[in-house]
């Protein structure tokens, strides 16, 4: 904690990225959402080391470019932030640090709980847009698939169902969940087990094949609450893989209990920091790129 500070090799480095956000975010609060989210995708990808914010090259089609990276948002922020510590205090503060208090600092700008973000990681000289769909959580993912890729992640079912929580925030495309309300089984039907009105309502938002559209996780796009637990245990999970956590009694428990602020928003916070410890580089490892789309 506080490594820049500690070591007085850039002892503003906190307040500056901190500053930086918040001023994004209170223009456009949904680039909350979208930080935290690019935060999930780097960490689960190589660890949180930066990976994601690479340009692809010639030679190799980087991270950003894979299918399911290709709608983030907020890499200017990142930059803005980037920008201002090299003024500051060239050569020092790595893109994996930058990233993961941005996505901290965005939760904390829209009234979210706030985390500890250790301090120290270095960024990865690596970015291959072939390991992503081989990591990142797909969003028609059952529970038992979840469980196993976060697993391979050093996390448990408590900091599953605790991150999933993040998509209290935020969009998600109709394309992500058109199978659910149009052709479930390859019969033309929808998901069962999504609430029938709920579906009802998503088809007038969501025309079939619709590759465009987006729509709020849940009922409040920018509000940091327990909702999406609510609709959850209401049947009304968006996406499959939110519908997969009432899979297993331990997991519904879960949620059920998630729907309690008091309960999740500690342990969001917890399951954050160590989700932010996912196999970072340190020390001698990696390097510290002076602009986060290239390798020095």
């Amino acid at each position: 904690m506080g490594y820049y500070k500690c070591t007085r090799k850039c002892v503003n480095a906190e307040a500056i990225v901190k500053k930086i956000v918040r001023q994004y975010v209170k223009r456009d609060p949904t680039l909350a959402a979208s930080l935290l989210r690019m935060h999930f995708h780097d960490c689960f990808v190589m660890g949180c080391d930066a990976s994601i914010l690479l340009n692809s090259t010639k030679t190799s089609i980087a991270e950003r470019d894979a299918l399911p990276n290709l709608s983030l948002r907020g890499f200017e922020v990142i930059n803005a932030a980037k920008a201002a510590l090299e003024a500051a205090c060239p050569k020092t503060v790595s893109c994996a640090d930058i990233l993961s208090l941005a996505a901290r600092d965005s939760v904390e700008t829209i009234y979210g709980p706030s985390w500890d973000v250790p301090t120290g990681r270095r960024d990865g000289i690596i970015s291959n847009a072939s390991d992503v769909l081989l990591n990142l959580p797909p969003f028609f993912a059952n529970f038992t698939t979840l469980k196993s890729i976060f697993a391979a992640k050093g996390l448990n079912v408590i900091d599953l169902v605790a991150l999933s929580g993040g998509h209290t925030i935020g969009f998600s495309h109709c394309a992500a969940f058109d199978a659910r309300l149009y052709n479930f089984t390859g019969k033309g039907d929808a998901d069962p087990s999504l609430d029938p009105a709920y579906a009802a309502h998503l088809r007038t938002k969501c025309k079939h094949g619709d590759l465009v559209t987006k729509v709020p996780l849940d009922d409040t796009l920018t509000g940091f609450d327990t909702n999406y637990y609510k609709f959850i245990m209401q049947n009304k999970g968006l996406l499959q893989s939110d519908a997969a956590l009432l899979e297993t009694r331990r997991s519904r428990f879960l949620v059920e209990q998630s729907t309690k602020p008091s309960i999740f928003r500690p342990q969001f916070a917890r399951s954050m920091t160590k989700m932010g410890r996912i196999e970072v580089l340190v020390e001698k490892q990696g390097q510290i790129r002076s602009r986060c789309e290239f390798v020095n």
